[in-house]
């Protein structure tokens, strides 16, 4: 790995400055390297996955990538212009004359999570290479055979020094963050996040962090509550909820959590009749997390919550060595089970009720600060009293998840649930280095402003004048 880190730099400085045709012929092979070969990265993740709706696999890995390289296809050649800053008086009027140069980093290392491992490569890798920047890419384990297509694909759409994939468990991880890189950008959880930045400190290395956590839904009394249901079960059963940005937790007004759960049931039972032998619906990654989620769904039972699973076909999921989980609605979620103390990532919904909106909003500040915050509502005084009176990563109103498609908007969370954001211009940004470059006047500026010593009646006018 250091040695492609080594070969990627020296073929970056050699290269400098990288031109708007450079960057947009590498988004261009980026975008035909999944394009081309969409069908195989569906195959991949499916067998990964113990089985992946092929459909789901197009909508999220294979157009979601394709989406921001094209995006920044279109628009990088403004992102990288320079942007002209006035000077400060009265140096303007003298003739100095100050910009921004947006410069490439160098190389920049993407460490990639299992959920989405298509997606949450090449969504990122828009930004970087619409920069000007290389890239090393290190793979989940845990989705080895998406891993070993994009090692055997990448080499016919890039060189090495420009776009290199390294695979391997946690120690390969853990060398990987400890690469000097020029930025690095991990996707995780929480508590990985907190080794890497461990590592990239002793380099100094600028890091990004997307993360998670436990992202509400708040369900004001002014919701239509059919469509809410319907739309919170879209996103909690897309990727069998294994989303950074899934609903993890609802709170609904008490006098509505009986009508809430009956359109949850209804719609899940809607969209999928049936489950293990739903091709639209995915299974969970591995034995372990599908362990860890039963125990979860055990332990909130033992502490009195009722469980509901919505199995509208009745199925005999102890019997069958698929990974599938039917959506389980927790009723009754309280601070002591530990699908209120941790980020869920399965089909497992918590529900609580509250008597005010401000009891909502309490209850999602007492917690970390989430990736995400979902509201619905038609209230639009509550809907502004939500926004303004919580803080997340995002938001998306009346839906959820769909903020993440926008290309426009900055996509991050904050403190926890993570640190900086990419997507679209965002993304340009982060994998840029903002270069300020100021021209000096060809008047003697600093003798103007009594700068030379031996100071005297100038210096006392600029100084009375800079503290005006």
């Amino acid at each position: 790995m250091k040695n492609i880190l080594e070969r990627q730099r020296a073929a970056f400085l050699a290269e400098l400055p990288v031109s708007v045709e450079t960057r947009k012929d590498r988004l261009r092979r980026a975008i035909a390297m999944i394009a081309d070969n969409a069908g195989r990265f569906c195959d991949a993740l499916s067998e990964d996955f113990g089985h992946r709706s092929r459909e789901q696999s197009m909508i999220t890995d294979i157009a979601a990538s394709v989406g921001p390289l094209k995006h920044a296809l279109k628009h990088v050649g403004r992102w990288s212009r320079s942007e002209r800053k006035p000077a400060m008086f009265p140096l303007g009027l003298l003739g100095g004359r100050a910009w921004i140069e947006y410069q490439p980093k160098g190389v920049v290392g993407i460490i990639a999570p299992w959920n989405f491992p298509v997606n949450l490569v090449m969504s990122p890798l828009a930004g970087v290479l619409a920069a000007g920047n290389r890239a090393m890419v290190k793979t989940s384990e845990f989705t080895p055979v998406v891993a070993a297509l994009f090692e055997e694909l990448a080499p016919r759409y890039f060189a090495p020094e420009e776009l290199a994939f390294v695979s391997g468990g946690p120690e390969i991880g853990k060398a990987f963050a400890e690469l000097p890189f020029d930025h690095l950008l991990f996707t995780g959880a929480t508590g990985i996040a907190k080794h890497i930045l461990h590592a990239a400190a002793d380099n100094l290395v600028p890091v990004t962090l997307e993360l998670g956590g436990k992202s509400p839904v708040v369900v004001g009394r002014s919701a239509n509550v059919a469509q809410a249901a319907e739309r919170v079960v879209m996103g909690k059963m897309l990727n069998a909820g294994q989303i950074c940005l899934a609903p993890d937790y609802m709170l609904v007004p008490e006098e509505k959590e009986a009508e809430v759960i009956a359109g949850l049931t209804g719609a899940a039972s809607a969209m999928y009749p049936t489950l293990l032998d739903n091709r639209d619906y995915t299974a969970v990654i591995n034995d372990r997390h599908h362990a860890r989620l039963h125990d979860w769904i055990e332990d909130a039972r033992a502490k009195g919550a009722e469980v509901i699973a919505v199995n509208p076909a009745n199925e005999d999921f102890a019997s069958s060595n698929s990974r599938k989980m039917p959506l389980h609605i927790i009723r009754g979620a309280t601070d002591d089970m530990t699908v209120m103390q941790e980020e869920i990532f399965g089909p497992v919904l918590p529900m609580r009720s509250y008597a005010h909106i401000d009891d909502a909003i309490a209850e999602v500040n007492r917690r970390d600060r989430p990736l995400a915050l979902y509201y619905f509502g038609s209230d639009v005084a509550e809907r502004r009293h939500v926004l303004d009176r919580t803080i997340s990563g995002g938001v998306t109103l009346d839906d959820v998840i769909f903020h993440v498609s926008q290309e426009e908007l900055p996509f991050g969370g904050i403190g926890p649930s993570g640190t900086g954001a990419y997507h679209g211009e965002a993304g340009f940004r982060t994998f840029s280095h903002a270069r300020s470059i100021y021209k000096q006047a060809r008047l003697d500026v600093a003798k103007l402003a009594g700068m030379k010593p031996p100071y005297g009646k100038a210096t006392q006018a600029t100084i009375k004048r800079q503290m005006k």
